[in-house]
């Protein structure tokens, strides 16, 4: 049975991921903006939400499961998509001139 980390959105972030326009497809996320949390066993990402939706902390919207494997489903209104983690741009070595 997959294992997925849960990471939580944090509750300074939830309200504005609440009120941002719905975007469908290949989210980005910031990894500080979240909190890593407990791990789950469930067959899929909805077995996991069902799962957790028996306990005191369920699965809101913004959380995130993370598969073994590194991928990222975000949880949205519309069910489960994929996120990546926001990766900043290198600003490269600086070269020295001579």
């Amino acid at each position: 049975m997959p294992t997925y980390q849960l990471h939580r959105l944090k509750e300074t972030q939830r309200q504005q991921y609440r009120w941002a326009p719905h975007t469908s497809g290949l989210t980005t996320v910031k990894q500080k903006d979240y909190e890593a949390a407990e791990i789950v066993e469930a067959d899929s990402p909805y077995a996991a939400w069902e799962k957790l939706r028996e306990t005191d902390r369920p699965l809101e919207v913004g959380d995130i499961l993370e598969i073994a494997d590194g991928q990222l489903r975000i949880c949205k209104y519309i069910g489960f998509e994929e996120a990546h983690w926001f990766v900043p741009e290198s600003q490269g070595v600086p070269v020295e001139v001579r």
